[in-house]
């Protein structure tokens, strides 16, 4: 049996909008779903995939963007934070100033089950007093 295409329709597609989602993002749009929250990869925190959450609070265009450029408003000690997880491979959290206030940043290694590599970074966006 062949997968489909890029061209080739999904069964189910139309109906259900975590059809063409691979196991990440669907676990992850169930996890974050009332949370501003994001996939990055690499040193530079590329934003790979973002929830509506996200894409609401930093804009539409920022899938592709280093998350230096796309969340302006997180401060050094946000990417600080981000950078740290990447390096060490293990979750944190800090608080966060925003526009809108103080938030509470919380950091997930994305490891790789074949290597063991931290390869990239999930960020959720809660309020302070969130756990």
């Amino acid at each position: 049996m062949t997968e489909p295409g890029p061209t080739d329709e999904v069964a189910g597609a139309d109906s259900d909008p975590d059809a063409n989602l691979g196991p990440d993002e669907a676990e992850a749009r169930v996890a974050t779903a009332g949370h501003p929250a994001a996939f990055h990869d690499g040193p530079a925190h590329i934003i790979r995939w973002a929830n509506p959450l996200f894409l609401a609070l930093f804009g539409e265009g920022v899938i592709g963007l280093p998350a230096r450029e796309a969340m302006t408003d997180l401060g050094r000690p946000g990417f600080e934070l981000m950078d740290r997880v990447l390096r060490e491979g293990r979750p944190l959290a800090r608080r966060v100033a925003a526009p809108s206030g103080p938030l509470r940043l919380v950091a997930v290694p994305r490891i790789d089950i074949e290597t063991g590599e931290t390869y990239g970074v999930t960020t959720h966006l809660r309020e302070p007093s969130e756990g």
